[in-house]
């Protein structure tokens, strides 16, 4: 091949032939299909990510949405079509509260209008348990610190208040915390919950552990003489109801009737916008007494020093207008105040005046001289000689004291309070002893013994009389001078009350009326009346009784009232023991009227077991009958007596 390197031409592009086969490879035979070339090489793209389609994903979620939808609408038409009123029941329930408003109870009065018992505003402190717990305070230990800040404020326990507030059933909505607090105390409770609200307004950890606590308007009792007339007025007690004397025996007319109100709340806080439902309460009626306060005074403060002078267990006074019947006092010693139950003793709980059935001694003495009067069997002259000792039955009966034989007139029996004058002088009822007991138990069923006397008060005693054919060998001689015979100090009082009305027994009353809400007065019942003796009679015994005090010879010297005529009577029993049920002691007392001529006023008054200094009826119930009759006579304005004294004569020459 001719050299060409000198003349230079374009290289020319190899075009590639068959490969070569490789040294020990047989090259392709003729005709053969050529081996493929294997591919040229390319360059490599990177990998694409390619996403799924979102159309699947967001027909899941509209799937669920839907079914969610279809679950909220399921319930919505559950709630406010199927259960709708089951659910608004329960909404008005919980949303709702109702309370109780409280009657203003009616005021007890005296005769004049002045005010024995009242009622002032109180509140009843309450409380929703359910607003205490941890979901509502966000703490646990709600219930102890809203006790902590009452108990002080309410004088209550702590533990009983965190018991209230904790209840066992947790869907209790109401507890009382306190009865009847006075409006200081509520707008102390008031305070510290506006200070605990405005402190967790800037003190986020600051809980107002007071926020479920409320008050309900009450009213409380009030007594604005203190102790004056405990007895016959009695008390309310913490359920508002009378727990003795007037309080309970008129609780009907004095309570009123409660009303009550519903309201929403929320939070705690009455809802105006809400609507509520109210039934007013009706205000109780006002009771007016027959009691004179002045006159209840001076009873009461008569009757308490002279108990305590003679450390006796009790006494009690009764003043009676013996025209009318109506009690003007009714006063019992050792008393009580009503204000403050918590410093009474039990015992002095109670209107011992017509509670306590004693044996009455020598002034029953004036039932059985009416009985011997009455009958035509003798007169206050009629002669009695009195032995110093007198047999009778299974006994051997004397009088107080030993003496030599008394030469007496019937008049001079009652004049010196003689046992053995008065067996005999009642032995002439009748020819047999028998039949004398039964004249002499007509006569003492008819003054009102074994009876109720017609007050009504609670815890009254009708005494113990026995029929005359059960009365014992004994009873027979005993009764008609006042032992084995028990009477209470109202029916000994309406005794002598009965002789003063010229013989008409008028039933003791000790209400005049009521006054209901809307003004009107309502006099009380006109009381009974009862023919006992004939008016001779009265106007006789009136004579006799004169004797027992304006008689030198008289038992009850110490009742004398210058200017005045005074009829009364002594009277000193052996006394039972409630304890023991045997005699020990005495019961001491007086009874009488006056005016004697023109009665006005009737005076009662008993001592029981007299332990320091006279224990005799005319010596320490005589000077407090004087005291209480002489204010009763110039409170009344009752003039001094113009007459002079029968002065029937006591003795008699043989």
């Amino acid at each position: 091949m001719p050299d060409t390197s000198g003349d230079r031409q374009p290289p020319r592009r190899r075009v590639p032939g068959p490969a070569r086969p490789a040294s020990g490879q047989r090259r392709p035979a003729p005709g053969a299909r050529p081996a493929r070339r294997p591919a040229p090489g390319r360059p490599t793209a990177p990998k694409i990510l390619r996403l799924g389609s979102p159309r699947p994903r967001l027909r899941m979620v509209s799937l669920a949405l839907t079914l969610v939808l279809i679950a909220f609408v399921v319930r919505l038409l559950q709630v406010q079509a199927v259960d709708a009123s089951s659910y608004a029941a329960k909404a008005e329930q919980n949303r709702y509260v109702g309370h109780v408003l409280a009657a203003e109870r009616g005021g007890i009065a005296d005769r004049n209008g002045v005010a024995l018992a009242t009622s002032v505003d109180a509140y009843d402190i309450t409380a929703d348990p359910t607003m205490f717990n941890r979901k509502q305070l966000k703490v646990d230990d709600g219930p102890e610190q809203a006790a902590a800040l009452l108990a002080p404020i309410l004088g209550v326990d702590q533990e009983s208040i965190v018991r209230k507030l904790r209840p066992r059933n947790k869907d209790l909505r109401y507890v009382l915390l306190a009865r009847r607090q006075t409006p200081q105390v509520w707008t102390q409770i008031k305070d510290l919950k506006t200070a605990l609200t405005a402190k967790g307004e800037t003190d986020k950890s600051t809980v107002n552990v007071l926020a479920g606590v409320f008050a309900d308007p009450s009213s409380k009792r009030i007594y604005p003489n203190g102790d004056l007339a405990a007895g016959l007025l009695g008390w309310v007690n913490l359920d508002g109801k009378g727990g003795g004397g007037v309080e309970q025996q008129f609780n009907g007319d004095l309570a009123g009737k409660d009303g009550k109100i519903r309201y929403a709340q929320s939070g705690g806080r009455l809802v105006p916008t809400a609507g509520s439902a109210e039934t007013p309460a009706v205000p109780g009626s006002d009771v007016e007494l027959t009691i004179d306060r002045d006159i209840q005074w001076a009873a009461q403060n008569a009757i308490t020093q002279q108990v305590a002078k003679s450390k006796a267990d009790r006494g009690y006074v009764i003043v009676q207008d013996t025209r009318t019947g109506e009690i003007l006092a009714m006063a019992n010693s050792p008393g009580f105040d009503p204000n403050d139950l918590s410093k009474a003793s039990s015992s002095a709980l109670h209107n011992w005046a017509v509670e306590d059935a004693f044996e009455p001694g020598s002034t029953a003495k004036i039932m059985s001289m009416a009985a011997v009067l009455q009958q035509n069997v003798a007169t206050p002259l009629t002669h009695v000689v009195v032995p110093n000792r007198l047999h009778r039955g299974d006994r051997l009966f004397k009088d107080d004291i030993d003496h030599e034989t008394w030469n007496l007139t019937l008049n001079g029996v009652l004049a010196k309070s003689s046992n053995i004058g008065t067996i005999l002088a009642t032995g002439q009822l009748s020819s047999t002893q028998a039949q004398a007991n039964k004249v002499l138990y007509s006569y003492l069923r008819k003054f009102g013994i074994g009876s109720y006397s017609g007050l009504g008060v609670p815890g009254e005693t009708k005494g113990i009389l026995a029929p005359p054919g059960k009365w014992s060998t004994s009873q027979q001689y005993t009764i008609p001078f006042g032992q084995g015979v028990s009477i209470n100090a109202m029916q000994a009082a309406s005794v002598y009350s009965t002789i003063a009305n010229g013989g008409v027994r008028v039933e003791p009353s000790l209400v005049r009326g009521t006054k209901g809400p809307d003004g009107r007065f309502t006099p009380a019942a006109k009381p009974g009346k009862t023919r006992v003796v004939s008016a001779r009679t009265a106007k006789t015994l009136a004579q006799m009784l004169e004797s027992v005090v304006d008689d030198q010879e008289g038992t009850g010297a110490k009742a004398r009232i210058p200017g005045y005529r005074v009829a009364g009577k002594t009277g000193t029993a052996n006394r039972v023991d409630p304890a023991t049920g045997k005699y020990r002691g005495y019961t001491s007392s007086f009874a009488g009227f006056a005016p004697a001529d023109n009665p006005r006023v009737t005076v009662y008054c008993a001592i029981q077991n007299a332990t320091s200094g006279s224990y005799f009826g005319g010596q320490i119930c005589g000077p407090i009958f004087k005291q209480v009759m002489e204010f009763a006579l110039k409170t009344l304005q009752v003039p001094p007596t113009g007459a002079r004294a029968a002065n029937l004569p006591v003795s008699f020459k043989p």
